[in-house]
């Protein structure tokens, strides 16, 4: 069982270059429909990398801000949950508490963990702080997208709680440390290519780079 908090918000430009970004969001008080694509009312900026069906909600680990902040002093006082664009927050799961292809149930919605965060420019453009983005990539800080496996209502004070282990996958730091090797095995590629519930997207890029490997190794 995890504690949440909840954010959802607009379109705003980002402070220097005036790109619109989705990342700037606010605490939910009140009841809140999630339909398949996320929270009613949330909106992304750019729908070819954020948003849709397997990258619905993002969830982001509190307990990374204090890294973040260890990392990117000028930026203290910005780093805060929700501050990067999350839907949820909580203090007490990160990528080491959740497996590929887990279910999940928020209230009367059930989520599926798919896929991990990609960290972008924005970031560091949001924070006016070079390399945060890269930062959080390379120390395994992003996070993770559910799907939505069926809507509902979640409230402020839900609970996450697991309704459907996945024992036999990786965990999501798991996933992310053998996607960082220089020379992954190919067998364990494979295998997080063909865990149920992955994001296709994510499992697309794992088929491209299985597809450069063998080519190399032959």
């Amino acid at each position: 069982m995890a504690q949440v908090s909840i954010f959802i918000g607009g379109i705003r430009p980002l402070p220097e270059s005036g790109r619109p970004t989705g990342m700037y969001k606010s605490r939910v008080s009140g009841p809140v429909e999630v339909g398949r694509d996320g929270f009613v009312g949330d909106q992304q900026a750019d729908r070819r990398v954020h948003g849709g069906p397997e990258k619905a909600i993002h969830l982001y680990p509190a307990r990374h801000y204090e890294r973040l902040v260890a990392g990117f002093p000028d930026a203290a006082d910005r780093l805060r949950p929700g501050a990067l664009g999350e839907n949820l927050s909580t203090g007490e799961l990160d990528e080491r508490d959740v497996r590929v292809g887990e279910v999940w149930q928020l209230g009367a919605v059930k989520l599926q963990v798919c896929q991990p965060r990609s960290p972008c420019w924005k970031i560091d453009e949001r924070f006016s702080s070079e390399g945060m983005a890269a930062y959080i990539a390379d120390e395994r800080l992003t996070g993770w997208y559910w799907r939505v496996i069926e809507p509902g209502v979640v409230s402020p004070g839900d609970t996450l709680e697991l309704l459907r282990p996945a024992p036999g996958a990786p965990t999501l730091y798991e996933a992310l440390l053998l996607c960082q090797a220089h020379r992954p095995a190919l067998a364990e590629l494979e295998r997080l290519a063909g865990t149920p519930g992955i994001g296709t997207g994510w499992r697309g890029k794992i088929d491209q780079r299985l597809s450069w490997l063998r080519r190399a190794a032959g």
